[in-house]
């Protein structure tokens, strides 16, 4: 398996672009989210409001591009993917950000779920979109997050279909991935969280739902990026969804030993 060091070089050269399912094994693997820092110490609060959409897992200071308590980290260059947004509806790929750096700009890392994907599948619980090698379905819900400031809305939910009677096993092993999104937020009907048609997601790619399986919903940390199109801060820059940080810390690493900067 290629350790995270590795991977982290590999996608810094340019020699992956691709998402991070099923990648670095037993490592936790985040979200990046990219603000000014005026806008810093509110999204932090609502990061601090909703835990189980947002667990934030690092913070930079203000124009360091680096996140040392996760690792020899370059937030400019380390992800496969990003999407830079400005005020209004237009966004942009790009492969690295070092020319869209500045010395205001502050990056907040979100543990992400494919940090737990690993120990789902160590328990013979199948995770269809890595199994396929697909990204993650995902969805807009219609459960609300606690707003702060311009921040608030609904929160975006990942989907992983689990065999009916491993679903209360799946339950508890996630539950020990606090800084990963957790438990579930909804087992069964999607439509009870405002999602229509199971089989169009938002993002990512659609998986089946078998006879025997049911629709198991996680919160996701593209809740950050639903949210601030809609604030419409004059910049924000993002992973493109499923093109995650691949950080050192172990998945299961103790969240209450997790330093923010």
């Amino acid at each position: 398996m290629v350790g995270a060091t590795s991977l982290r070089e590999a996608i810094r050269l340019g020699h992956y672009r691709g998402h991070t399912a099923g990648l670095a094994d037993g490592k936790l693997q985040a979200d990046v989210i990219i603000l000014p820092n005026s806008l810093a110490d509110d999204f932090l609060e609502y990061c601090m409001r909703n835990p189980k959409s947002l667990p934030l897992v690092g913070v930079n200071r203000a124009g360091d591009p680096s996140l040392p308590t996760l690792g020899e980290i370059d937030v400019r260059t380390d992800l496969p993917q990003y999407d830079v947004f400005h005020a209004g509806p237009q966004t942009w790929s790009r492969t690295d950000i070092i020319s869209l750096w500045r010395d205001d700009l502050v990056a907040f890392a979100l543990g992400g779920t494919f940090s737990f994907e690993h120990m789902l599948r160590r328990n013979r619980i199948e995770v269809r979109h890595v199994a396929m090698s697909q990204n993650v379905p995902l969805y807009r819900s219609s459960i609300r997050t606690q707003g702060v400031g311009m921040f608030g809305g609904y929160m975006v939910v990942s989907m992983r279909p689990i065999r009916k009677d491993l679903v209360d096993r799946a339950r508890a092993m996630t539950a020990r991935f606090p800084h990963a999104h957790g438990s579930p937020v909804h087992v069964g009907d999607p439509t009870e969280i405002g999602i229509d048609d199971v089989d169009s997601p938002d993002w990512g790619d659609a998986v089946d739902v078998r006879p025997d399986e049911i629709p198991v919903f996680w919160a996701s940390g593209l809740t950050a990026q639903s949210v601030l199109k809609c604030s419409t801060p004059e910049m924000f820059i993002t992973n493109t969804p499923g093109h995650m940080l691949i950080t050192d810390l172990d998945a299961d690493a103790d969240v209450g030993q997790i330093r923010l900067f």
